[in-house]
């Protein structure tokens, strides 16, 4: 999850997207301008089973001079990327 958010700091689409389940992935990316992240709080992680996970988490950031918080519960799905590596993709999510 953090990796995810350093990600979206960074304005990186190619690490979101490779780390992005293929059922869920979408063809692409766009940042909203202006946005600064302000710091991300996991608050929740619970491993289901060796393959699926879950994060609750909270992102704060500010856009135009107003303060938002995102809070999510994303799911995760371990399997093997394309070179056969075991990793965790992002799924989906459930915002609060």
């Amino acid at each position: 999850m953090r990796s995810r958010y350093s990600a979206f700091v960074r304005e990186d689409a190619s690490y979101l997207l490779a780390t992005w389940h293929p059922s869920t992935r979408p063809g692409a990316l766009e940042f909203e301008p202006g946005i600064k992240w302000l710091g991300l709080e996991v608050r929740l992680h619970r491993t289901m089973d060796d393959q699926q996970a879950e994060v609750e988490f909270v992102a704060r950031s500010r856009l135009h001079g107003r303060a938002t918080r995102l809070h999510e519960l994303s799911r995760f799905k371990r399997e093997a990327d394309p070179a056969g590596q075991m990793r965790w993709f992002y799924l989906d999510g459930t915002l609060y």
